[in-house]
């Protein structure tokens, strides 16, 4: 089991036996230990589509139970729905999802009731299962059955949506849903429909599909071109598999960059500041209208950084992370009404707002996308990649600049570099390419920009292409 990213990692056969149960009474403790809940507080339970997470959220029922935590379950749906019914109710709470990563694989975020954990709650929770671990713990399912609260918890991140736009704001818009196995999929046709758009809903899938809305697949590219082209669509939605990051196609059926997603939200919000990771495209600075900040890439360095903004007295603070998932850290004002701080990532916000934005222009969104003028990107990973790899690698090209000169001189000579996570270098011709081990898989992550399509697609297969070389001889 390891923290990655944004929540705890490992094999869904793990997950469905003692593991998950150890790491969910860690967390309990965590709780009690630190003063963040008592015993019979309330702690919230919710679930993706992959088929270990009725067992793995079983298990931790039962844990959180046995410490005295009356639990109560909110269904399979949205991760940013149970966080924000978390923070309204003041509860800690479980999302049991492995977001985007294949099926065999699964895992658990945690929530305080203010919100995300952050890494010294990461740091605790290990400690926690570390000496329950060692202390021989021990763990029989006792098919404890919580409370059902899906009606609210639902109902209340539907009612958030539902206040974004005007009444028929998408009406005359022709939408497709691809719904395959995200939480999202019904709520994403029930929004759209109440603002007036004509919505298509295909694809749906009894079996999970991993959908990395930051690295999308060329198999989901094939699917969502040939539903653009058969169905006459303006704009193809969906996400990832626990809804927390958005997938946005323009007519063509091509995806839109996760990171304009969330630059087109934060401008739609009016945000004055903005957190976002260094994966993100380098031409942010200069398209909206607000400070960027930047951090290491998860949430959790995301909200840290938000976190800091607010404690400046910074108005308007937003975030979002290269995958497009979008976070609020102060409340904005929509429509004249308020809008609630959630920090944590949301797919529904960026999407609603990229298509307010085509039905407002009444352009097309390739057209919308490329009057922003950002440079081109794109990013891949090299999937079944050791860790120990990835860190070899990456000590390679740290020790000295001769390495990084050497392992990159098929590629461009080297202009810049920075370390913040992973290893981005500016090459001398402004193009950039940079390395970057994934925090929770054992995959390893490649990503670019360059002056056009084509050449970002070429400086892609190049990179990815000296990573696989150097690990065949390393």
């Amino acid at each position: 089991m390891k923290f990655g990213t944004s929540g705890l990692r490992g094999l869904s056969e793990d997950l469905k036996g003692r593991a998950s149960a150890l790491y969910a009474t860690a967390f309990g403790r965590h709780l009690l230990d630190s003063g963040l809940a008592r015993p019979g507080d309330a702690i919230l339970i919710a679930r993706d589509f992959r088929d270990s997470s009725p067992e793995i959220s079983a298990n931790c029922v039962d844990a959180l139970t046995s410490l005295g935590f009356k639990v109560a379950d909110c269904g399979t749906l949205p991760t940013p729905a149970l966080a924000l019914y978390g923070l309204q109710e003041k509860a800690a709470s479980i999302m049991v999802t492995g977001s985007h990563i294949p099926a065999d694989r699964n895992g658990i975020k945690f929530y305080r009731p203010d919100g995300e954990i952050d890494k010294g709650d990461e740091a605790a929770i290990t400690a926690a299962a570390a000496v329950l671990d060692e202390g021989g713990f021990s763990f029989v399912p006792s098919h404890a059955a919580p409370e059902n609260r899906v009606s609210e918890c639902l109902s209340l991140f539907a009612k958030r949506n539902t206040a974004l736009l005007e009444p028929d704001a998408l009406r005359g818009l022709k939408v497709g849903v691809y719904q395959h196995s995200t939480v999202a999929r019904d709520l994403l046709v029930e929004i759209l429909q109440g603002f007036g758009a004509t919505v298509v809903a295909f694809g749906r899938s009894h079996s999970f599909i991993p959908v990395d809305t930051e690295a999308v697949s060329q198999d989901t590219i094939a699917i969502l071109k040939v539903a653009a082209r058969e169905h006459g669509l303006d704009a193809i939605v969906s996400a990832d598999g626990d809804g927390d990051r958005p997938l946005v196609s323009d007519e063509t059926g091509h995806p839109l960059r996760g990171d304009l997603l969330g630059l087109i939200a934060a401008n739609f919000l009016g945000a004055s500041v903005v957190v976002t990771p260094v994966t993100s495209n380098s031409g942010i600075e200069a398209s909206g209208n607000f400070k960027t900040v930047r951090t290491r890439v998860g949430s959790p360095f995301v909200i840290a950084g938000m976190q800091e903004a607010v404690a400046a007295g910074d108005g308007g603070v937003a975030g979002f992370e290269a995958n497009g998932g979008t976070l609020t850290a102060s409340e904005f004002s929509v429509r004249g009404a308020r809008l609630q701080a959630l920090p944590t990532r949301d797919c529904f916000l960026p999407i609603l707002a990229t298509l307010l934005l085509a039905a407002s222009k009444k352009q097309p969104l390739s057209l919308i996308a490329e009057s922003y003028r950002l440079p081109f990107a794109a990013a891949d990973r090299l999937e079944n990649f050791p860790v120990e790899t990835s860190a070899r690698l990456m000590a390679y090209l740290r020790a000295s600049p001769a390495n990084l000169s050497s392992f990159l001189q098929p590629i461009g000579e080297v202009g810049s570099t920075s370390d913040i996570d992973g290893l981005r270098v500016t090459l001398k011709d402004k193009s950039i390419v940079h390395f970057r081990p994934s925090g929770n898989a054992p995959e390893m992550r490649c990503y670019v920009e360059a002056a056009s399509e084509t050449a970002a697609s070429a400086l892609l297969e190049a990179g990815l292409g000296r990573i696989r070389q150097w690990a065949s001889t390393n």
